[in-house]
């Protein structure tokens, strides 16, 4: 199952101990185990998290560059099109976001068995189970399974390109080679930063554990899926910004300016249910929450100690390395949090987690019968605890969710039972969410987004129906002040909702019923 190295050039190691025999272990079942781990996931969210769930404000802009339902958001400079690929099969077929949710528990489920598959040679069964176990019911996981949000795949790209490449290493397999490949690509498809960093660790991997042509071709491998994979973003930032570097200064700009920051705090207090923590000068009001990420540094260290003198010792460094270089950027140079930055990190992490678990399992097994039942009963108690707090955290962001998705849909009906409706434009506070669901473009004449002029708003309400969305003490642009004002279901964090619709904007036969707005 652990082989030792035989790739010519490869660096033996000698405190190798003897090498067992190839392929898994006979009392290893790794079939059953990871099919089971992945099937329990995907029959959680979708029992969880698929109903009444819809879209927010990231995936309304990936599912509207493939949908029919609307015209296309504005798409910014960091984004990257994988994961609107990724569900474009569905959306060219349905606009239900209950298919689109079911389809992505679905292939979610089937991706962390694949991930985990492919290092059943490199680690026990035991650990793989234990460690796709953990990653799955941490609340961010579970969260993002059925979201249209690309950070989850790339988490599993990450995990199967780091298990293929420590199987090239050890042996010649050109299905590993084609792995690492499809992979790496994979993740630049969905978040070319996130592939250079996991393609900068593996390279490091690559030059430490081989030497010779099959470091080269490592390299290569690695080089060629990250090209491969970033090709259409490349493309595209010369033909819609000038140049690559305009794109990438763009995208810093667009995140606040990447730099020298010290964001560990804002990911810790993040953890509490916020998928978006911006800035993140919040009071930290549930530590409790945030305590197995606060733990996690050492659990690791333990997980990769308990792996220093064993056959799995090079498995668990590089999860554990990889894990790492996937985490830096986003808690040392980007200026906030959101949870979902690091999926690819626990992905790997949890490996070395799961490795020192189950050592201290079979170390509780062994002592003597009062101890063993205490460590066992400490172990299974704190592993309860967690799964308590995640589902907690899990249970209360959903209920905001499926709240919100609620009173969008009020919102959408009323617009549309006061005239809004294709071709139309909606601009202003949440406009994307709210424009998507009445079929209409979302533009914005300012900001991050900005994508029309004022004066192109204007000319546009001369033929067909314009909404300016605002709140509070918000004041509508000249050309809007004197256009119909609607009352509109009030959105979280957006009291006093309202409308200013053009005059285009002309009642008519319901195209939604007129919602009653509730205080």
């Amino acid at each position: 199952m652990h082989e030792r190295d035989v790739v010519p050039g490869a660096r033996p190691d000698p405190r190798d101990p003897p090498a067992p025999a190839p392929g898994p272990y006979p009392a290893d079942r790794p079939l059953p185990w990871l099919a089971g781990t992945a099937a329990a996931y995907t029959l959680l969210q979708l029992v969880l998290l698929v109903p009444g769930t819809g879209l927010g404000w990231d995936e309304t802009v990936y599912v509207s560059q493939v949908s029919p339902q609307a015209p296309a958001a504005f798409f910014s400079a960091p984004r990257a099109r994988g994961i609107t690929f990724l569900v474009a099969p569905v959306t060219e077929l349905t606009t239900s976001v209950p298919a689109l949710r079911v389809y992505l528990a679905l292939l979610s489920g089937l991706g962390l068995f694949l991930a985990l598959w492919v290092w059943r040679t490199l680690l026990p069964t035991a650990v793989l189970a234990v460690g796709g176990g953990l990653f799955a019911t941490i609340w961010v996981t579970f969260f993002y399974g059925p979201q249209v949000m690309p950070n989850l795949w790339v988490a599993y790209a990450a995990l199967a390109a780091t298990g293929c490449l420590l199987r090239t290493t050890r042996a010649p397999d050109g299905r590993m080679l084609c792995g690492i490949a499809g992979a790496v690509a994979f993740a630049a498809l969905l978040r070319p930063a996130d592939a250079l960093w996991l393609c900068l660790a593996l390279a490091l991997a690559a030059l430490l554990l081989t030497r010779g042509r099959p470091r080269l071709r490592l390299l290569l491998v690695l080089a060629g899926g990250l090209v491969a994979g970033s090709a259409e973003w490349i493309v595209e930032a010369y033909v819609r910004y000038g140049g690559l570097a305009a794109r990438l200064d763009r995208a810093s700009e667009v995140q606040g300016h990447l730099g020298a920051y010290f964001a560990v705090d804002d990911h810790a207090r993040a953890l509490s249910g916020r998928t978006l923590c911006r800035p993140c000068d919040v009071a930290w009001e549930h530590p409790v929450a945030s305590l197995w990420f606060l733990l996690l540094p050492l659990l690791v260290a333990a997980g990769a100690w308990a792996a220093a003198r064993t056959p799995h010792r090079r498995a668990v460094l590089l999860a554990t390395g990889t894990g790492l270089a996937l985490a830096a950027p986003y808690l040392f140079t980007v200026g906030y949090a959101a949870p979902r930055f690091l999926l690819p990190a626990y992905a790997l992490l949890t490996l070395p987690v799961a490795y020192g678990l189950t050592r201290a399992v079979r170390a509780a097994r062994a002592a003597r019968p009062a101890w063993r039942r205490a460590l066992l009963a400490g172990l299974a108690l704190a592993l309860l605890g967690h799964l308590a707090i995640q589902y907690k955290v899990l249970d209360g962001l959903t209920r905001r969710v499926r709240h919100d998705t609620a009173r969008y849909a009020e919102v959408a009906a009323e617009l549309r039972a006061q005239g809004v409706r294709p071709p139309c434009v909606v601009t202003g506070m949440e406009s994307v969410r709210v424009a998507f669901r009445v079929g209409c473009s979302s533009r914005q004449p300012g900001g991050n987004d900005a994508s029309i002029t004022p004066e192109g708003l204007a000319e546009a309400a001369g033929h067909q129906p314009v909404a300016v969305l605002l709140s509070g003490d918000q004041q509508p642009m000249p050309y809007a002040r004197d256009w119909r004002v609607v009352r509109l279901p009030d959105l979280p964090h957006l009291p006093d909702y309202r409308a200013h619709l053009s005059p285009t904007a002309r009642p008519g036969p319901p195209g939604g019923p007129v919602v009653t707005r509730r205080r």
